[in-house]
């Protein structure tokens, strides 16, 4: 008499694994049915451009942001970076300066602002909170006093370019968000300096040992936050054909918001920019569905704070080993 070999039987779903892919995706789906039978404008295609739109400012803030915070770290001057290589720019071109020395300029300003950051925290040994809002305070200082309070208007047409026209049907905003997207998602996830800066952010140690420069890697993380707030800071003064004292104020708790709610961990070394992205649409998504609500814009902060709150209650409810 044969026996039949034992059958290994089949696991059961594993519902954490799968909200943790899926989790967020869900969330957007549920929000925006919740908000197309709360108002019949939001589904709508010029809508739903213009919450893409509004979107990529911090979209392409988020990218730096998200290595950023892959490296345990966290960067709170990208609104202050974004002002005063924005108003410099803006001052410059109207005086005459050439499109692209004005936006090669502008990344500069980014990139250097992001340096010094990196080598406050790599070589002076200040934790990057206290780096940045330094960086965060000097920079406003900055911006206040190089534009007395007064805004700059009346930019060339040329550069205005990458914030009001349109590829085919496709704003040029979202057309530049979506490439910065797709090149940090390269570099992240193809390269030996994406494999770093998840290394470094599970476990600098190791990553040290491991012979990675960990000094020089988050000097450039930094470099790379500080040129997409520049970026984002152009596109923004050329699609409202200004550049503000204020302009960027608290864009850099946007991008963290966008950024936490992705599932990207602040202890580093876990996340990634598909829940970035994911983040910064759902988060515009409320945005533009409590304007279309008529609800009270003091509301959305409170609004922000708690969808903060509740996703990181989420990820660890799933994920209770969670950093």
């Amino acid at each position: 008499m044969t026996t039949r070999a034992a059958q290994p039987r089949p696991e059961g779903v594993n519902w954490s694994v799968l909200l943790q892919r899926f989790g967020l995706a869900l969330v957007y789906a549920a929000l925006a049915v919740g908000l197309s039978l709360l108002s019949d404008r939001f589904l709508t295609v010029s809508n739903q451009v213009n919450i893409f739109r509004q979107a990529t400012i911090n979209g392409i803030v988020a990218v730096g942001m998200t290595l950023v915070i892959l490296t345990a770290g966290i960067d709170l001057s990208v609104g202050s970076i974004l002002a005063l290589s924005a108003v410099i720019t803006a001052d410059l071109l109207k005086q005459g300066l050439p499109v692209p020395l004005g936006i090669l300029l502008a990344l500069g300003i980014g990139a250097l602002m992001g340096m010094v950051n990196g080598l406050m925290i790599t070589r002076g040994n200040i934790p990057p909170f206290i780096a940045t809002l330094g960086m965060l305070t000097v920079g406003r200082g900055l911006t206040l006093m190089y534009t007395q309070g007064k805004p700059f208007t009346g930019l060339p047409d040329a550069f205005r370019f990458i914030g009001t026209a349109s590829l085919g049907p496709v704003p040029m905003p979202i057309v530049v968000a979506v490439i910065v997207f797709v090149l940090a998602a390269i570099v992240l996830n193809r390269t030996r300096f994406g494999e770093y800066v998840y290394l470094i952010g599970d476990n600098p140690v190791a990553a040290r040992l491991a012979g990675v420069n960990t000094r020089q890697m988050i000097v450039l993380v930094y470099m790379i936050s500080g040129v997409c707030a520049a970026l984002a800071g152009l596109i923004l003064i050329a699609r409202l054909d200004s550049a503000q004292p204020v302009i960027g104020a608290g864009y850099e708790f946007n991008a963290i918001a966008a950024v936490v709610v992705g599932g990207t961990s602040f202890s580093g070394g876990e996340g990634g920019l598909l829940g970035t992205l994911l983040g910064t649409i759902l988060i515009e998504t409320l945005n533009n569905g409590l304007n279309l609500l008529n609800v009270s814009p003091l509301w959305e902060q409170v609004v922000k704070g708690v969808v903060i709150a509740l996703a990181l209650l989420f990820y660890k409810a799933i994920n209770p080993t969670r950093k």
